[in-house]
Order: structure tokens, then C-alpha cells, then sequence
């Protein structure tokens, strides 16, 4: 096929989301090679982990294979298993609910509210209280999940989690650096306000390990548990003794020496995104049809994707738009399908409406990688331009 066939000519692909590598990470990985240190025994480990925890406001971490094994070793160390129900968001990544699946428990979906993107607390609320009045049981676990880099409102729902002692999970996959402005939680960042949280490094996220995840929580005991979990449960000494079942979820040495590497320039990395951010919401502003993401007043978001979506929710639409930019040499995507409306979960529990759903019919991800240069940041303006005038037609 032809550069004219294709749309594209001569310039090249836009990316979604890709790393932005530099700083010391070449010298802290040679540091490995040199002293052998490359499986999940190393000082990068300690150091990732240590350094990390101390970034987030967090009290302890534990590093993990990935975010997903995160999130497993969240339900785990708190005991959610076969026959409980977790509340979680219905407009997320799957691997946000995979994991409640991992422990035997049931995923209960919320809806989303349109003034953020993030699980409506006021359903969560409502249900909590429900339960109480009618006798039922209560959720496991709560897992709030901090959706494209914005912070979920949750002031309300830790009073409610308390008042019903529920433990809340964070899934903060998506939203590393991402703080609370105002109320309660002013100044605090997110994974910091939950019992437990996780955090993601794949390769597309702010910072990255090539594939990764982290734990963090204030309190000790849970994070020696998910320690212990994360390394075959084996116990203390030479001989192989094991006391429950374990996983194989730990971080390697080389991973952490990236990490540690990333973590120096996460100030760097989380100005270049929310500087892109001001400049698409300036540009969108001047583009009929089209909004920025709705965010709240009281959040400083990451913008790990800077979404944008349709006035009127169109998915013909709006796919429509994606082909175009596709041609263009640029690549976007649709905000997450509601897990509701995936084969595997058709079948859920879902509590609320169908804002998840206009979310999905209207919302549109546009490349947000830290080293995105200002011509190129034009240039998907223009392709997104042309192709929501296309569209009207």
C-alpha cells in the first residue's frame, strides 16, 4: 500500500502514549549487568520502592510483577474471597476487575458521573446504606479507580466506607502524581487515602518499568503480607518452607534500576502532560462539536490520557473521527468500553444508570506521551479538527 493510499505520506506515526526514557536509566541498568544483579534480589528493589513510597506520601510499597498482580495481592491481604462483593468502577480497563474475579468474589459495577469520568460516590454511598437498611451484607472492599489520570472524588465515600467498615481499595493504575485541591484530602495524591492502592508501569503509563506495578499502604502489616505473598509465601531461612499458597509477583532488580530512573524525572514528566493538556483544552475550545474531558474543580489531574468527547454522544461518530486520525497517521482510541459491555461481564451486577455508556459513545483519547513536541501536538489539532468537520456532513 502507498503512503497515499495509506493518508499519511511521509510523516511519521503519532503514538497514543509511549515512554520517555532518559535521566540515569542507562547507567543505573549497566549498574545490574555489571553486578549480576537482575532477577528480584537487588538494591534497585529496595531503593524503587522506597523511593516511591516516599514520592506518593505513602508510609510502605511493595514492588510487583505488574498492576494487575497489584491489585490480586490488594484482595488478597485483605481477605476479599469466594462469595463477597467489591463495588468497582463500570467504565475502566478490565484489569481493574479481573483481579476481584482472581480472589473468587464478585465484581458489583457502579456507574460513572459525567462531571468527572469516575465512579459516581453518590451510588456508592446510596448502596452502602441500602444494605444497611435492608439487613444485607455489606461489600468486601470498595475499589475506587482514578480514571485516565483523574483523581476520583472520595471524600465521600471513605466516610461512608468507614461508617459501614468497609476497606477501601485504590486503583491508581492510571493517575500516578495526580492530587486533591480542595477538602479533606487537599495536598494528598492518589493511592494515599485507601487502605491499599496500586499503581501500573507498563509501558504506555507516566512513568514505566517495561511492565510493573506497585503496592503502597500505611499499614505494615498488609504490606508484609503482600510482600510475603508476591515471593511464594516462602518463609525465612535456607530450607524451602512455604505456609500458604504464593505467586510468583515480584519486580526484577533491572525493572526497579528503570523505575528508580523514571522516578527522578516524574516532576519533568508530569509538567510536559498537563502542559499538553492546556494546550489541546485551548484548541478544543475553538473546535465546534467537540469538548474537553469534564474535570473538577478540586483535582489536579495527571492527564496520563487526554481525553476529549463529542457535545452529542455519536459512537458512528465518533469511530468515524478515529478512522480519520488513523489515516492521519495518528492514533487515538474510544475511552474504555464499559465492562458492563464486555462478553465476559454482560452479565454483572450493575448499580445505577447509563452515564458509562454516553461516556463511551462520546469520549476520545488523543496522544498524550511527555515527549510530545509542540508540531506535533499541532498537528493532531489540525487532524482532529478536519475530521469532526468531516463527520458533520
Amino acid at each position: 500500500m502507498s503512503s497515499s493510499e495509506t493518508g499519511v505520506g511521509h510523516e511519521a506515526r503519532i503514538p497514543l502514549s509511549v515512554p520517555s526514557i532518559g535521566g540515569h536509566a542507562g547507567a543505573y541498568l549497566q549498574e545490574c549487568l555489571e553486578t549480576n544483579f537482575v532477577s528480584s534480589v537487588g538494591p534497585f528493589v529496595d531503593r524503587f520502592e522506597r523511593e516511591f513510597a516516599d514520592a506518593v506520601g505513602a508510609r510502605f510499597a511493595v514492588a510487583c510483577a505488574s498492576g494487575t498482580a497489584a491489585l490480586h495481592l490488594a484482595f488478597l491481604v485483605l481477605d476479599v474471597g469466594p462469595g463477597d462483593d467489591v463495588l468497582v468502577a463500570d467504565l475502566t480497563f478490565v484489569a481493574s476487575v479481573n483481579p476481584i474475579m482472581y480472589v473468587g468474589a464478585r465484581p458489583i459495577l457502579v456507574d460513572a458521573e459525567a462531571a468527572t469520568y469516575d465512579m459516581d460516590p453518590n451510588l456508592i454511598v446510596e448502596e452502602l446504606d441500602r444494605r444497611s437498611r435492608a439487613g444485607e451484607r455489606q461489600p468486601a472492599a470498595i475499589e475506587i479507580v482514578h480514571l485516565v489520570g483523574h483523581p476520583a472524588e472520595i471524600e465521600s465515600v471513605m466516610g461512608a466506607a468507614n461508617r459501614h467498615g468497609i476497606p477501601v481499595v485504590e486503583d491508581a493504575s492510571e493517575a500516578l502524581g495526580a492530587t486533591w485541591t480542595q477538602g479533606a484530602f487537599a495536598g494528598r495524591q492518589v493511592g494515599t487515602i485507601g487502605r491499599i492502592a496500586a499503581f501500573s508501569f507498563n509501558g504506555n503509563k507516566l512513568i514505566t518499568t517495561g511492565g510493573g506495578g506497585m503496592i503502597v499502604t500505611d499499614d505494615e502489616a498488609l504490606a508484609a503480607r503482600a510482600r510475603h505473598l508476591s515471593t511464594q509465601a516462602r518463609l525465612p531461612g535456607t530450607a524451602y518452607d512455604h505456609d500458604e499458597v504464593g505467586y510468583n509477583y515480584r519486580l526484577t532488580n533491572l525493572a526497579a534500576a528503570l523505575g528508580v530512573a523514571q522516578l527522578e524525572e516524574l516532576d519533568r514528566l508530569l509538567g510536559a502532560r498537563r502542559a499538553i493538556a492546556e494546550r489541546y483544552d485551548a484548541a478544543i475550545a475553538t473546535i465546534d462539536g467537540l469538548r474537553s474531558a469534564p474535570r473538577a474543580p478540586w483535582a489536579d489531574p495527571s492527564f496520563w490520557l487526554y481525553t476529549a468527547a463529542l457535545e452529542t454522544p455519536d459512537p458512528g461518530r465518533r469511530d468515524r473521527i478515529l478512522a480519520a486520525l488513523g489515516r492521519a497517521g495518528i492514533e487515538a482510541r474510544p475511552i474504555w468500553r464499559p465492562i458492563h459491555a464486555t462478553r465476559r461481564y454482560a452479565d454483572a451486577r450493575r448499580v445505577g444508570g447509563t452515564v458509562a455508556d454516553a461516556i463511551f459513545d462520546a469520549a476520545i483519547c488523543l496522544p498524550s506521551s511527555s515527549s510530545l513536541t509542540t508540531a506535533d501536538q499541532d498537528r493532531v489539532v489540525v487532524a482532529v479538527r478536519q475530521a469532526v468537520a468531516e463527520t458533520l456532513r
